[in-house]
Protein backbone atom coordinates (compact mmCIF):
# COMPACT_ATOMS: atom_id res chain seq x y z
CA UNK A 1 0.00 0.00 0.00
CA UNK A 2 1.11 3.64 -1.40
CA UNK A 3 0.11 7.17 -0.24
CA UNK A 4 1.28 10.39 -0.66
CA UNK A 5 1.47 13.64 1.36
CA UNK A 6 1.86 16.83 -0.19
CA UNK A 7 1.95 19.92 1.51
CA UNK A 8 -0.50 22.91 -0.06
CA UNK A 9 -0.15 26.03 1.81
CA UNK A 10 -0.04 27.32 5.41
CA UNK A 11 -1.46 23.64 7.31
CA UNK A 12 -3.16 22.05 4.89
CA UNK A 13 -2.02 19.00 2.94
CA UNK A 14 -3.45 17.17 0.06
CA UNK A 15 -3.28 13.31 0.71
CA UNK A 16 -3.54 10.45 -2.01
CA UNK A 17 -3.70 7.06 -2.01
CA UNK A 18 -2.13 4.63 -4.09
CA UNK A 19 -5.98 3.33 -5.93
CA UNK A 20 -6.18 7.43 -6.92
CA UNK A 21 -8.25 9.08 -4.71
CA UNK A 22 -7.71 12.63 -2.75
CA UNK A 23 -8.31 14.20 0.29
CA UNK A 24 -7.30 17.60 1.83
CA UNK A 25 -6.19 17.47 5.41
CA UNK A 26 -6.25 20.91 7.05
CA UNK A 27 -5.77 22.65 10.42
CA UNK A 28 -7.57 25.23 12.86
CA UNK A 29 -7.48 28.72 12.20
CA UNK A 30 -5.35 29.14 15.32
CA UNK A 31 -2.89 26.74 13.88
CA UNK A 32 -2.46 28.44 10.53
CA UNK A 33 -5.14 26.44 8.69
CA UNK A 34 -7.79 27.84 6.99
CA UNK A 35 -10.33 24.96 8.61
CA UNK A 36 -11.15 23.87 5.04
CA UNK A 37 -10.38 19.83 5.66
CA UNK A 38 -10.43 17.11 8.26
CA UNK A 39 -7.30 16.96 10.75
CA UNK A 40 -4.97 14.03 10.50
CA UNK A 41 -5.76 12.56 13.95
CA UNK A 42 -9.70 12.66 12.56
CA UNK A 43 -8.20 10.64 9.40
CA UNK A 44 -7.55 8.09 11.95
CA UNK A 45 -10.69 8.22 13.88
CA UNK A 46 -12.61 7.86 9.91
CA UNK A 47 -10.41 5.36 8.56
CA UNK A 48 -11.69 2.64 11.88
CA UNK A 49 -14.77 3.31 11.25
CA UNK A 50 -14.46 2.69 7.84
CA UNK A 51 -12.10 -0.40 8.49
CA UNK A 52 -15.25 -2.04 11.05
CA UNK A 53 -18.15 -0.67 9.51
CA UNK A 54 -16.89 -2.73 6.06
CA UNK A 55 -15.99 -5.78 8.27
CA UNK A 56 -19.33 -5.62 10.26
CA UNK A 57 -21.46 -5.47 7.17
CA UNK A 58 -19.45 -8.32 4.78
CA UNK A 59 -19.29 -10.39 8.03
CA UNK A 60 -23.20 -10.00 8.21
CA UNK A 61 -23.77 -10.42 4.66
CA UNK A 62 -21.40 -13.42 4.61
CA UNK A 63 -23.76 -15.24 6.84
CA UNK A 64 -26.87 -14.28 4.50
CA UNK A 65 -28.35 -11.65 6.81
CA UNK A 66 -30.20 -8.81 5.34
CA UNK A 67 -28.57 -5.76 6.81
CA UNK A 68 -29.28 -2.50 5.35
CA UNK A 69 -27.85 -0.20 7.26
CA UNK A 70 -24.67 0.26 9.06
CA UNK A 71 -23.55 3.18 11.08
CA UNK A 72 -20.97 4.03 13.46
CA UNK A 73 -20.48 7.04 15.97
CA UNK A 74 -16.83 7.06 17.30
CA UNK A 75 -16.08 9.31 20.51
CA UNK A 76 -12.49 9.59 21.06
CA UNK A 77 -10.05 11.11 24.38
CA UNK A 78 -6.67 12.01 23.35
CA UNK A 79 -3.58 12.24 25.88
CA UNK A 80 -3.05 15.14 27.49
CA UNK A 81 0.45 15.70 26.30
CA UNK A 82 2.27 15.04 23.67
CA UNK A 83 2.52 12.44 21.63
CA UNK A 84 -1.19 13.15 22.18
CA UNK A 85 -2.63 9.38 21.21
CA UNK A 86 -5.46 8.09 21.30
CA UNK A 87 -6.36 6.55 24.66
CA UNK A 88 -10.09 5.64 24.83
CA UNK A 89 -12.45 4.95 21.68
CA UNK A 90 -16.33 4.31 21.77
CA UNK A 91 -17.89 3.01 18.79
CA UNK A 92 -21.45 3.22 18.61
CA UNK A 93 -23.52 1.01 15.62
CA UNK A 94 -26.73 1.45 14.66
CA UNK A 95 -27.74 -1.31 12.47
CA UNK A 96 -30.71 -1.93 10.52
CA UNK A 97 -32.17 -4.71 8.47
CA UNK A 98 -34.53 -7.58 8.06
CA UNK A 99 -34.27 -10.26 10.70
CA UNK A 100 -31.26 -9.49 12.21
CA UNK A 101 -30.39 -11.31 15.57
CA UNK A 102 -28.55 -9.45 18.31
CA UNK A 103 -26.11 -12.52 18.68
CA UNK A 104 -25.32 -12.13 14.80
CA UNK A 105 -24.33 -8.63 14.87
CA UNK A 106 -22.77 -8.84 18.38
CA UNK A 107 -20.51 -11.72 17.01
CA UNK A 108 -19.78 -9.54 13.74
CA UNK A 109 -18.55 -6.59 16.02
CA UNK A 110 -16.71 -8.60 17.80
CA UNK A 111 -15.24 -10.53 14.80
CA UNK A 112 -13.94 -7.35 13.60
CA UNK A 113 -12.77 -5.60 16.85
CA UNK A 114 -10.89 -8.43 17.91
CA UNK A 115 -9.78 -10.38 14.32
CA UNK A 116 -10.01 -8.13 11.09
CA UNK A 117 -10.03 -4.40 11.69
CA UNK A 118 -6.68 -3.88 11.00
CA UNK A 119 -6.89 -0.21 12.13
CA UNK A 120 -8.98 -1.12 15.19
CA UNK A 121 -6.15 -3.85 16.72
CA UNK A 122 -3.24 -0.77 15.80
CA UNK A 123 -5.04 1.91 17.73
CA UNK A 124 -6.00 -0.46 20.43
CA UNK A 125 -2.30 -0.70 21.19
CA UNK A 126 -2.71 3.31 22.82
CA UNK A 127 -6.30 3.36 23.41
CA UNK A 128 -9.09 1.27 25.46
CA UNK A 129 -11.71 0.51 22.81
CA UNK A 130 -15.54 0.21 23.34
CA UNK A 131 -18.43 -0.91 21.49
CA UNK A 132 -21.93 -0.89 21.90
CA UNK A 133 -24.87 -1.29 19.00
CA UNK A 134 -28.63 -1.09 18.96
CA UNK A 135 -30.28 -3.38 15.97
CA UNK A 136 -33.25 -1.25 14.01
CA UNK A 137 -35.97 -4.00 12.55
CA UNK A 138 -37.44 -2.71 9.12
CA UNK A 139 -40.35 -4.62 7.64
Amino acid sequence: MKARVKWVENAMFLGESGSGHAVIMDGPVEAGGKNLGVRPMEMLLLGMGGCTSFDVVHILRKGRHDVRHCEVFLNAERAEADPKVFTKIHLHFVIAGKGLNEASVDRAIRLSAEKYCSASLMLGKTAAISHDYEIMAIE
